[in-house]
């Protein structure tokens, strides 16, 4: 197996930003599983390429990018397991033709076969009956998803799930038969997910989906339409990731995404995107790592 993050290795993913540094305390009794976006985006590859595991470059790219800024996110609830894996191409994701379609279902089926010899791994080899956390973005996600359905979904396992967080790809609230949305902030054994982007946008696409996709507010951990206020935000984590910056977003949510009003910091003014699909989890660091210990509290309690 081969591991961007694993509890025998130091890696990015253990860093945690300076002024947590005199606070932080890791779980021991709690895993992470942990499965990280697409960094394979040259954009003149094929469909169907696949990145290859001992792609030094990459993975350094992997590892001081979404391991360091996303996955440490997770390194206060417990132990982080982030396998590499033969990564579809960003490409897989807007085929323009039938073949270019079937050359991107099998990069993604063969990415998905490594992300599962490393669970199936990571379970006879390290787990030893303690509680998961799944937390996925992306390309992550569209894995993830679908180790939650196999692995967890009305399976032994389930029990062992504290929550799935699958963020960034749709996840349908009808995806499962036994494991439903998170309601509340405490809750267990459920999904969280959401898809950010500026108030008053939503793309097209998006629009046009038939299923209603589970959204958290990563504010208030409810599903309420009602505006959480960026006073609620206890900080995120941008492009210094010493640096904790407070209130940056508020989070509404709005049909089958989440809006935020553009990101406060300094320099915003150059900040023109109105998808922030790639802060989904950065606008809302410092919440997502007290919301963890809220659900394993609960989960420790049951």
């Amino acid at each position: 197996m081969f591991w961007a993050a694993h509890p025998d290795k130091k890696d990015p993913a253990d860093s945690i930003p300076e002024p947590l540094k005199s606070t932080a305390v890791t779980d021991s009794t709690v895993d992470v599983f942990f499965i990280h976006p697409t960094t394979y985006t040259d954009s003149d590859l094929p469909y169907g390429n696949s990145a290859p595991i001992n792609n030094n470059e990459l993975n350094a790219k992997t590892d001081y990018s979404t391991i360091l800024f996303q996955a440490s996110a997770f390194n206060q609830a417990g132990k982080i397991f982030a396998p590499r894996y033969r990564q579809a191409n960003l490409q897989a994701y807007f085929p323009k033709n039938s073949a270019d379609s079937l050359s991107a279902i099998a990069a993604f089926e063969l990415a998905y076969q490594d992300i599962k010899a490393a669970f199936v791994h990571y379970l006879n080899h390290y787990n030893e009956g303690k509680p998961i956390i799944i937390a996925a973005h992306s390309q992550g996600t569209t894995h993830g998803k679908r180790l939650v359905k196999e692995f967890f979904d009305n399976q032994p396992l389930q029990k062992k799930l504290i929550a799935a967080y699958l963020i960034g790809i749709p996840v349908s609230e009808n995806e499962y038969t036994h494991i439903q949305s998170c309601k509340t902030n405490n809750q267990t054994g459920c999904i969280v997910g959401w898809r950010t982007y500026k108030t008053g946008y939503t793309p097209p696409i998006i629009l046009k989906e038939e299923n209603k996709a589970i959204v958290t507010n990563p504010l208030t951990w409810n599903e309420e339409p009602a505006v959480a206020d960026a006073s609620l935000n206890m900080g995120g984590i941008l492009l210094n990731f010493n640096k904790i910056v407070p209130r940056v977003a508020s989070a509404k949510i709005e049909g089958n995404v989440l809006w935020t009003n553009k990101p406060r910091f300094f320099g915003n003014i150059f900040y023109t995107t109105k998808n922030y699909h790639v802060g989904d989890i950065n606008l809302y660091y410092l919440n997502i790592r007290e919301n963890l210990k809220q659900r394993i509290s609960s989960y420790s309690n049951k």
